[in-house]
Formats: structure tokens, sequence, C-alpha cells
């Protein structure tokens, strides 16, 4: 046992070296200097009930700095439930609650809800999630295989605290892609709310390519736009050719992962595979696009991010999966500030991080999906 604590100690020790240098890139920045991180290795506990987490698509830190998490049940395979078959094939697991919520300073869980089938139109992969300023919890679904007989995730519900349905924006369909119908949605990945607009912004997404935004009381259509603040008339409903980084597309590649909105109201938005983050004005007209590590292939680098704690938010916290690697970004003009994080399984590492979060304190709380399926923690350091 003393072997095993002395080497999480050394390996949360190393990572917080290796974010610290990597945050060391950029001496001509040091008058506005980037945010340290030092991971918590110790963080979430061990989840109750014999649970195992599927893919983490969702992260959020509330005004109680409680963790809201959301993964994906659905996905787990058998040899990962096998205490939940009948009968039981091994001494764990059981599928995790699709919400779960955590105390930002022990890890424990406060308390979870939700499962496949838990309300009418539930998501087949649960992917997105935000809790406005009422305590009211967002999440959406990006299950996007259209075979002409299972309805694909077009929608985003709106809960209560505890679960209760309060609304449906957009609804399930085995109807193709379209940017251009606003009466349900196409594969949403991510979702923010303007609380003093009453409005939700909606990263569509998976299938469809484009931000759109409707009144989050009464889930009217409001307005929306693609790439560049093209109009939704102008959208293409192709599928988009490889990403090319010496030209960028003039259309998102997709997936569009994420939308937030700055403290001075600009609205920035991944387009993940063409590793970019695009910055609009909340009517939709484009302000500017920053790249993210073009040299990144594949699934691309530009994942998710969050603003650092800072009362300007000078950076970007940009997560890329592809990479395994926190970007961390001048949010003015998008110059690579640092970095935290490298690819792999242990504490401080990643493989496939998406989702990201940041606490009243500037700690920051990271997604990952498979094959670590996981959470954490990482201490801004003063």
């Amino acid at each position: 046992m003393r072997m095993e604590w002395t080497e999480i100690r050394a390996t949360g020790l190393s990572i917080a070296v290796f974010c610290f240098l990597g945050l060391a890139v950029a001496p001509t920045l040091r008058a506005q200097a980037p945010p340290r991180y030092k991971v918590d290795p110790f963080w979430p506990k061990e989840y109750p009930g014999n649970w195992i987490l599927s893919n983490v698509h969702g992260i959020f830190a509330d005004k109680q700095d409680h963790i809201w998490v959301l993964t994906d049940p659905g996905a787990l395979v058998a040899n990962e439930i096998g205490a939940s078959l009948t009968p039981p094939h091994a001494a764990c697991c059981v599928p995790s609650p699709s919400v779960i919520v955590l105390d930002a300073a022990t890890g424990s869980v406060i308390k979870s809800w939700g499962h496949p089938g838990f309300q009418p139109d539930w998501p087949t992969a649960e992917h997105g999630l935000w809790v406005d300023g009422e305590g009211n919890v967002w999440l959406g679904g990006n299950a996007v295989a259209l075979d002409g007989k299972r309805p694909a995730d077009r929608q985003v519900l709106k809960l209560s605290n505890d679960g209760k349905l309060l609304l449906e924006i957009g609804h399930p369909t085995t109807n193709p892609q379209n940017n251009q119908d606003t009466s349900f949605l196409g594969g949403p990945g991510e979702m923010t709310v303007d609380d003093a607009a009453h409005e939700v912004y909606i990263a569509d997404g998976y299938l469809n390519k484009r931000v759109v935004v409707y009144d989050s009381n009464s889930g009217a259509f409001k307005r929306g736009w693609g790439a560049y603040g093209m109009p939704l008339s102008q959208i293409d409903n192709a599928k988009q050719p490889p990403h090319d980084p010496a030209t960028p597309a003039k259309q998102f590649g997709g997936p569009v992962a994420c939308v937030k909105i700055s403290v001075d109201g600009l609205v920035y938005v991944c387009d993940r595979t063409g590793d970019r983050v695009q910055v609009f004005t909340k009517e939709g007209k484009f302000v500017k696009e920053l790249i993210i590590h073009p040299e990144t292939l594949d699934r691309g680098s530009a994942w998710g991010l969050t603003f650092s704690h800072d009362p300007k938010q000078n950076f970007l916290l940009v997560t890329g999966g592809e990479d395994g690697i926190i970007w961390i970004v001048n949010r003015n003009d998008g110059k690579l500030a640092g970095q935290c994080g490298h690819k792999g399984h242990m504490a401080g590492q990643f493989d496939a991080v998406q989702a990201i979060t940041t606490d009243s304190h500037g700690n920051v709380y990271t997604a990952e999906v498979a094959p670590d399926h996981r959470v954490q923690k990482f201490v801004l350091q003063k």
C-alpha cells in the first residue's frame, strides 16, 4: 500500500511540473502570465453503488461549485457492466446514472439521476450539459446514425434540478441533415444559457453545421448562423471534405462541438476538425478566427473550451482530445501561451479530453470519453 501511494503522489508531482513547463513557452506574455494548474490525483472519490462511468460528454461547475457530470451509460458494453447482467457475469460493475453531481472540494457524490428512458425523448447518447442561473439542467444528445429505422438525437431537454422535464427543443427524427429546419436539431454538441437575455445557444453540432439560438423559456427559435456568420439558408447540407490546414473551410467542418459566451459578450464556437475557434457577436456577426494547433489532423484540436478565471478572461483553455492536451491560448490574438497535459492514462494526462469547466476559485475540471471515461480536477496555482 505504501508503494502505491508513493507512486500516485510522484505522478501528481510530475504532471504538475509538466504543466508549469508547458506554460513557460511564451515569455513575451509574462506581463499577463497564463494560469498554472496542478492535478489533484485523489479527486473524485471512488463512486458508490459499484458504478462505472461511460463516455463523459459534459461537465459544468454551477454557482454553488457543485460539479455536474453527464455520462452516456447506454454506450457501455457487457464486459464493463458484468454485475448488472442476469445472471451477473462479474463482480463489477453497473452503469452509473446519466447525471452525477460532485462536491468540488471532496469529490464525493451529492446526488444523481437519469438513465436511458428516464424522460420521454431522453437522448440515446447524452451529450452537452449546462446548469442555468435558476438551477435548471440542460442536456442534449449526439446519436446521429441515420438508418431510416431508429430516430436520432435531434433535441435538447431543459429539466429541473432533480430531473423533471420543463422544455424540449427539437425532437428525435429519422430525417436527414437539415441546417435550414429549426423545428429540430442535428446532433447537438453543447449548449450555453444567457440568463439575462433568456436565450439558449446550441452548438448544432454532430450532424448539422450551425449555431442556433432559442428562447430559453418558450423554446421559440430566434436566430442562427454557420461559419463566418453565414445565414442558415446558405449552409451546405452535404458532407464536408477533409480538413486542409492550408485552406480554412468556408463552412464548419464539424462537429460544432462547443459554444461559450465570454464576460464581454462574445460567442466562442469550436469547429473541432477545423482546428479553430470562431468568435461572433451574440447576433451572429463574425468577429475573428483563432487557429488552434493546425498540425492536428484526424479528430482535430478544438474539442471544447472554457475561460481563464481572471476578470477579463484573458485566456482560453481549449481541449484537444486528439493531442491529449489543454491548449492555453491568448484570447485577444489566438497565440499559444502554454499547454497542460500529455497523451496518456495517468493522473494529469489525457487520452480524449473533451468538455471542460472552471469553478469560482479558478480550478479546472475536465471530462474524457473512451477509453478513460473519467473526470479530473486541476487546482489553480496562485
